[in-house]
């Protein structure tokens, strides 16, 4: 009986623990949103960070996006081709593998692969300038480590990725033309014009929206985490794992709300 006490008494105590830490965690990341707002506004800027920084996010994951889109779209348009074919539905392949990937498939998936390069990479290099005390000699020098590590990547985060989303759109289509035409035996003409006429800008501007949040995910929680380093090198890689996750879980659950306040502002059911 004792046994058991002392088991559920270590349960209640080790839940309490985790939601303090995620509240914890909560407060945190959202003072470090209140003081990136506030030095985002004031000088000095730092541009050449930015552009380093777009190109470190940005241009450097171009590769990994495309892979994803072109074979995403491969697989979309060959599941669905597949399956309605059974029922006279092929078809319909351009409008609904277009229309998934514009609204859902794109969005996510681009900023999944950025949460697992760039959030775990943002990370890990600002836990190592903290544990080899550089962001303390930053301070040393009179300069704020918000302005000059944190707000270069949140900016460029906030620019990279819907664009990168935009090129994701365009890849993960033209994959789907491609399997269209070689495995289902669609008119590639036929495939464009239902493409074209299905994707509203509506359709492209949710898409696209989605991503400006799910890059404030994905750079703040990095950013936070990698600040707030602990356990000297051995606590680098535990940051790094939590950025990824934490970026990763909001990705996806604010995706369910994000979809469901696009559907209200516009009227679609």
């Amino acid at each position: 009986m004792n046994s058991i006490s002392l088991a559920l008494q270590s349960t209640v105590a080790g839940f309490g623990s985790r939601v303090s830490g995620v509240v914890q965690n909560l407060g945190g990341v959202w003072l470090l949103f209140q003081s990136v707002l506030r030095d985002v506004w004031t000088r000095p800027r730092y541009p050449q960070l930015v552009i380093e920084q777009i190109y470190q996010i940005g241009v450097r994951s171009t590769g990994l996006v495309m892979i994803t889109a072109a074979f995403t779209g491969m697989v979309m348009a060959l599941q669905f081709g597949l399956g309605l074919e059974k029922f006279g539905g092929k078809l319909y392949v351009p409008k609904i593998v277009s229309l998934s990937i514009v609204r859902e498939i794109a969005p996510v998936f681009c900023s999944l692969m950025l949460a697992a390069r760039v959030g775990a990479g943002i990370a890990s290099e600002i836990a190592s300038m903290v544990v080899t005390q550089q962001i303390d000699a930053i301070r040393v020098l009179g300069t704020s480590p918000i302005k000059r590590i944190v707000v270069p990547r949140i900016l460029a985060c906030l620019i990279a990725l819907p664009l990168l989303c935009i090129l994701g759109n365009i890849v993960g289509i033209a994959g789907a033309l491609v399997v269209g035409v070689a495995e289902l035996g669609l008119d590639p003409f036929f495939f464009y014009n239902k493409v074209v006429t299905t994707i509203s800008m509506t359709d492209l501007f949710t898409g696209v929206g989605k991503t400006v949040f799910f890059a404030f995910c994905i750079s703040l929680s990095a950013c936070y985490f990698g600040l707030n380093v602990q356990g000297g090198t051995q606590g680098v890689g535990l940051t790094t794992t939590k950025a990824v996750v934490v970026a990763s879980m909001s990705i996806l659950i604010s995706d369910f709300f994000l979809t469901k306040l696009f559907f209200v502002l516009f009227e679609k059911v």
